[in-house]
């Protein structure tokens, strides 16, 4: 049977058939979900080695190490490396030779008795593809959405058997493995926000492209990943910070982008509700801006924006979000601190369309009422037109008359910070002029991007650039 054919009985039957592969499963907070599936199925004991759950904090502890958070990444990591290095440690000498040992683990916190928790954990399986094999590793974070603890615990096991499945029979292709995880389910029932592939098996695999790929399925609303390239869990890295996002093409990262950041920053730290918190700058790319080109991303053209971004420390965010009302009710639902969006006037002429509000009932009130609604506020920067240099900002710009009373009560209840700290200098500068001097071969566009930038084009040999 192809895959696609496979239901998640018929999934863990082939597995316990399969006599290649035997390990340990290990699962706190939401039941045994995915060994019961090896056990209901028949044959398990062509699988199933070890089955554990230490749910009591302390049996936990004496097992697995101490830890502040036990539903996270470092238990998670914790449960896997000590699960299979006992696998290897009690069953090599006796079926070493024939066996591909692995351990499966998972630590998750389904809807309370009391409801409201967010119902969220961390799932892994490392595994050797062959025997005597290093091993290698797969980890995802999920969020269950389902409103019922018993159907959360249902769609905890399939996509855990999934998951099993395709570290099995996909490692060789880690995007038909990822297409495999809701197998059986849907995106209205599980979320997965992170994905990280690690090991012998995944050397050649760049997490990043992975992640974009979890967006571009719809698995994930976003992804998240640091300077050095790690994969970030967002409800981790955005919780308790102030946040300011600048959404940009970033094709090539600009002095503008920059100069923008750096005067939000500034104006945003000055905010009394953000003095001596922890803020996190962000640089968001959407979906529908690496699409711009077709319906197929250039993953050599995203890897390299990436990468620049990376090089001048930036934490990036790829979302599905094009509404801004959308990106703020995420970032909202994930923080409870300040919230500022930086964008420049064309951005905000932009903001004021009513042609990409038609879905939503209220129309352009309601897309600001949602955005609005927790205090947010935009940080805008001006523009200078190059032909008569007038300068367009916060205070003169123009709407249209109908939306001119709507514009100035949200001017006047302070919703639009003016950027008026900005470097002159820099407002002539424009990413596709940078593109255009760089096709052209002149050396010119050098002095319009940071130089860590311009030095990485060069190197790497980014948009066509001669080196």
């Amino acid at each position: 049977m192809s895959a696609e054919e496979l239901d998640t009985h018929q999934k863990a039957l082939r597995i316990n058939l399969d006599p290649r592969w035997y390990g340990t499963f290990a699962e706190i907070g939401a039941g045994q979900e995915v060994v019961r599936w090896f056990f209901r199925v028949g044959a398990a004991a062509g699988t199933v080695a070890k089955s554990i759950s230490a749910y009591d904090m302390t049996v936990s502890d004496a097992i697995y190490g101490s830890g502040d958070r036990y539903v996270s990444r470092t238990r998670l990591q914790a449960m896997l490396d000590r699960e299979f290095s006992l696998n290897v440690e009690r069953l090599s000498e006796r079926r070493g030779d024939q066996t591909a040992f692995f351990a499966f683990a998972d630590t998750v916190v389904a809807r309370s008795y009391k409801g409201g928790n967010e119902c969220h954990g961390w799932m892994g399986v490392k595994f050797q593809s062959r025997p005597h094999d290093e091993p290698s590793q797969i980890l995802i974070h999920v969020r269950m959405l389902d409103t019922e603890a018993s159907l959360q615990q249902e769609a905890l096991g399939v996509v855990g058997v999934n998951l099993l499945y395709g570290a099995f029979f996909f490692h060789h292709d880690p995007e038909a493995l990822l297409e495999s995880l809701l197998d059986k389910l849907t995106t209205g029932r599980i979320e997965i926000d992170v994905i990280e592939f690690r090991g012998i098996e995944f050397r050649s695999v760049d997490n990043r492209l992975i992640s974009l790929k979890l967006v571009q399925l719809g698995l994930s609303g976003v992804a998240m990943f640091g300077p050095n390239h790690e994969v970030l869990q967002p409800s981790e890295a955005l919780y308790k910070k102030a946040v300011l996002v600048e959404r940009g093409s970033f094709r090539p990262p600009t002095h503008v982008n920059f100069d923008m950041l750096e005067c939000a920053l500034e104006k945003f730290k000055a905010d009394p509700a953000v003095e001596g918190k922890e803020v996190l700058p962000l640089f968001e790319l959407t979906m529908r801006n690496l699409l711009a080109g077709g319906n197929d991303i250039d993953r050599r053209d995203f890897l390299a924006r990436a990468d620049l971004l990376a090089a001048c420390g930036m934490t990036v965010l790829i979302s599905d979000y094009f509404e801004y009302y959308r990106l703020a009710a995420y970032l909202a639902w994930r923080t409870k601190e300040r919230i500022g969006i930086v964008l420049g006037v064309p951005s905000l002429t932009e903001l004021f369309e009513e042609k990409y509000y038609t879905q939503l009932p209220g129309g352009i009130l309601e897309s600001f009422g949602r955005l609005f609604k927790n205090d947010l506020k935009l940080y805008v920067y001006p523009l200078r037109d190059a032909a008569t240099g007038k300068l367009t900002t916060v205070e003169n710009l123009d709407v249209s008359p109908e939306l001119r009373k709507l514009y100035g009560y949200l001017a006047d209840r302070g919703s639009f910070v003016e950027l008026d700290n900005y470097h002159p200098e820099y407002l002539k500068i424009f990413s596709r002029d940078v593109l255009k001097k760089i096709a052209a071969g002149d050396e010119a566009w050098q002095d319009m991007v940071p130089a860590g930038v311009s030095d990485l084009i060069r190197k790497r040999k980014f948009f066509g650039c001669k080196g």
